[in-house]
């Protein structure tokens, strides 16, 4: 899954183009919304689009997993971005779309490549080399409770309500209960988890920084988007090389791996997260989210053969049902600030 924001992450709260950077996904961070006008209505389904992008993403990190078992992590992030800024510069070629113009602007999505794109996707991919695909979606879907948290302190509009709050600490009650902190979290490596977590909280970090930067660009959603990903792929170009060798080979399996996290986690999914908020808006399009760590758990377990025990899937629950009550809005004003604010 990509974090982008249209729609990253990839991938947890509201992105200034009003929908969810989901984590892995996902995600990028783009800061505009969808212009206003009559749209073609397209051919398949929405319902069909969502579940396809949920499944899109919940496989991301199954995708990572077995990428690093081919190439270094750094190197598994820069075919991922490589590959989907490849798709979405052919969508801009095809719809015509202009880059975005002014220094200022470009400078702006150089930060938000950086937190939404070339920090979190190699986070998570490190994370991948000592910790389970699993516990590294579940890990993705605490973005909405860090995205809450900051918020509070960084966006004026979003104030505390008792929900919200009560949200909050059910979702780190959550993660403790993931983390098995009653057993003082015996088994489980620290430092991959704790760069799973890092990058989940990239994700809000970026997003927060869009909205406060690049929100009424005047550029499409699609055109910010794709220079996003364009420079967090020459971010991650530069910083390949100093930390990792030439591969000595491309295996079959970990090259397309790759391919397909990039080109379907980060281009189509991209993509479809973007027609998705036009069609149903983001409300509705965000609710993807809730799928992810459930799709991960049952591809890295069905797949991968992953282990479970009882708290990880247990502790997955309390996450999201406390990712959700952060996600709840009173009706009015902030119902409205909310539709202008997002692998």
């Amino acid at each position: 899954m990509s974090a982008t924001v249209t729609p990253s992450a990839t991938s947890p709260t509201e992105s200034a183009a009003g929908t969810l950077p989901t984590a892995e996904g996902s995600t990028t961070g783009t800061a505009v919304t969808a212009a206003a006008g009559t749209t073609a209505r397209p051919a398949l389904n929405w319902r069909i689009r969502f579940g396809a992008l949920s499944i899109i993403w919940g496989f991301s990190f199954l995708l990572i997993k077995v990428g690093t078992e081919g190439y270094a992590p750094f190197q598994v992030t820069l075919g991922r971005l490589l590959s989907g800024t490849a798709v979405l510069a052919v969508a801009m070629v095809v719809r015509r779309e202009r880059l975005p113009r002014g220094a200022r602007t470009w400078g702006h999505l150089a930060v938000a490549a950086f937190f939404l794109n070339a920090l979190p996707f190699s986070l998570f991919a490190h994370a991948e080399l000592t910790i389970p695909s699993t516990l590294a979606g579940i890990c993705n879907a605490t973005s909405p409770l860090w995205g809450m948290a900051l918020s509070l302190v960084a966006l004026s509009e979003d104030r505390p309500t008792r929900r919200r709050v009560a949200g909050l600490g059910l979702g780190f009650l959550g993660v403790l209960t993931v983390l098995g902190a009653w057993q003082g979290f015996s088994g489980l490596d620290f430092s991959g988890t704790a760069m799973a977590l890092l990058a989940s909280l990239s994700y809000p970090i970026g997003w927060i920084y869009v909205r406060r930067t690049l929100a009424g660009n005047g550029s499409s959603t699609l055109a910010l988007t794709g220079s996003q990903l364009f420079l967090g792929t020459a971010q991650i170009a530069l910083v390949t090389p100093l930390f990792t060798s030439a591969p000595d080979g491309f295996p079959l399996l970990p090259t397309l791996a790759v391919v397909a996290l990039g080109a379907l986690g980060t281009g189509l999914a991209v993509l479809l997260q973007y027609g998705l908020v036009e069609e149903v808006g983001p409300t509705t399009a965000q609710m993807v989210t809730y799928f992810i760590p459930v799709i991960a758990t049952a591809a890295g377990v069905a797949v991968l053969g992953e282990q479970l025990s009882w708290n990880t899937p247990v502790g997955a629950l309390v996450v999201l049902a406390g990712a959700a009550l952060t996600q709840s809005r009173v009706r009015g004003g902030r119902a409205a600030s909310s539709r202008a604010s997002s692998d």
